[in-house]
């Protein structure tokens, strides 16, 4: 379903769907019912000024009534957003994908209070591409490769090779080392994730999560005297949050991980302790050329420098 308005700094229109029987007699009154509480005064303008629309383009006025059209959209008046101390990367560009290196902190995609400040909106803005999309996700706590489709007329061909599991994925982790722990281990779980649920959990049942673990290299913080691991991770499914909860499954958590194996209270970010995960690389015969390509994260894991 295409947007009646077109991409605005960087930022889609709102999709609202418009129930076709209720107590209110036009389409604004259900929206003011809806999200008044929010900012009504906005939103009496915006019929009024008809920056409201429907499918077809046609202009909603406060007068239009509840069921002449299912859906509408309009533009949010965003709050103003203080920029993230930090900085996206781009590894390769073409006319039909753009390859960046993500850093911490920063979101893939507009959610919650970060909008401008995702990795999705700032390329369309730094790159002047309004129909780019992410072709996969990354957590906003996780560095590292992240793919997005910049031509609408190859993105399917792209999204099937995640679709069917034809990417290869290499990710590096900083975490303690366990001396009893025999290493390159595989697990496999059962995983799930609700929508009312901050944590990925893991039940009893037929396993649907897969991840290789390899040590690769250890060293000593000075600062704690602890031997953490540099560990290669190769995920053979992608659920949410699945590295994360395999190595603290295996009693080795990634370092300063504020989720697992124990949830912390809510505090603000501090960019001096990232999370220790990176997306090294990915893999793939490239859909369009039929060639084999993979792209490597320039970033590094602070707490194993080298």
């Amino acid at each position: 379903m295409k947007s009646p308005l077109p991409v605005r700094d960087g930022v889609n229109a709102t999709r609202v769907r418009i129930p076709e029987e209720g107590p209110w007699a036009t389409a604004m009154e259900y929206v003011l019912a809806k999200f008044g509480h929010v900012d009504p005064a906005g939103i009496v303008d915006r019929f009024e000024r008809g920056d409201v629309k429907a499918l077809g383009g046609e202009i909603l006025t406060p007068t239009t009534a509840l069921n002449e059209h299912e859906f509408i959209w309009y533009y949010r008046e965003l709050p103003e957003e203080t920029r993230l101390p930090v900085e996206l990367g781009i590894l390769h560009q073409d006319q039909d994908l753009v390859v960046v290196d993500k850093p911490h902190f920063l979101p893939t995609t507009p959610g919650g209070m970060y909008v401008q400040e995702s990795a999705l909106v700032r390329l369309r803005v730094l790159l002047d591409l309004p129909d780019l999309v992410p072709i996969h996700r990354l957590d906003r706590m996780t560095a590292g490769v992240l793919l997005f489709s910049a031509n609408p007329q190859t993105r399917g061909k792209y999204q099937l090779l995640f679709e069917k599991r034809h990417i290869q994925k290499t990710y590096r982790a900083v975490a303690p080392v366990r001396t009893d722990l025999e290493l390159p281990l595989v697990v496999r779980s059962r995983m799930i994730k609700s929508r009312t649920y901050l944590l990925a959990q893991e039940v009893d049942g037929e396993p649907n999560a897969e991840t290789r673990i390899e040590l690769m290299d250890t060293r000593v913080d000075p600062s704690t005297g602890e031997t953490l691991g540099l560990y290669n991770l190769e995920p053979h499914t992608g659920k949410t949050h699945q590295l994360r909860v395999h190595l603290a499954s295996a009693g080795i958590g990634i370092l300063n991980d504020s989720f697992y194996p124990v949830l912390f209270d809510q505090a603000p970010d501090d960019y001096t302790k990232p999370l220790q995960l990176l997306a090294h690389s990915i893999a793939f015969t490239d859909p369009l050329t039929r060639k084999e390509v993979s792209y490597f994260s320039q970033l590094t894991l602070s707490a194993f420098p080298n």
